[in-house]
């Protein structure tokens, strides 16, 4: 160029009037036997189609244990439907009674479990003050 600025190959080859696709150097590689090339393409094609029945079986699996966990979770709401039902009508239900007195149970298990730990604290104590 004029300017002394480096002009790319590719816009040589074109003002020179031949159209030439820029490619890899150096040597072309001996032809590929093409019943070789065939059978790679094959053994691809059957590796392919085996990945894909692994992926469906897998979405499937994946998809039926999704459908039972919503069953799971209908149900329970279905459950606590039920409840607030009968606790509109002023009934308790027998699950919640035995919910709460299980709570209030295990609350006083602990509170006297506790006090029984503080008692043996304190009579175990070496200190004599």
């Amino acid at each position: 160029s004029a300017r002394g600025t480096p002009v790319p190959a590719l816009l040589c080859q074109v003002l020179g009037g031949k159209v030439k696709k820029p490619g890899k150097r150096g040597r072309k590689p001996a032809k590929i036997d093409l019943k070789a090339k065939l059978e790679r393409s094959r053994q691809s094609a059957r590796e392919c189609r085996a990945r894909k029945k692994l992926r469906y079986q897998y979405l499937e699996e994946l998809v039926s244990s999704r459908e039972r966990a919503i069953c799971a979770l209908r149900e329970e709401l279905e459950m606590y439907k039920q409840w607030c039902m009968a606790m509109d009508q002023g009934k308790i239900p027998s699950e919640i009674k035995a919910l709460l007195t299980g709570e209030e149970q295990s609350k006083a298990q602990q509170n006297s479990t506790k006090l029984a730990k503080a008692g043996k604290t304190e009579t175990h104590s070496n200190n004599p003050w």
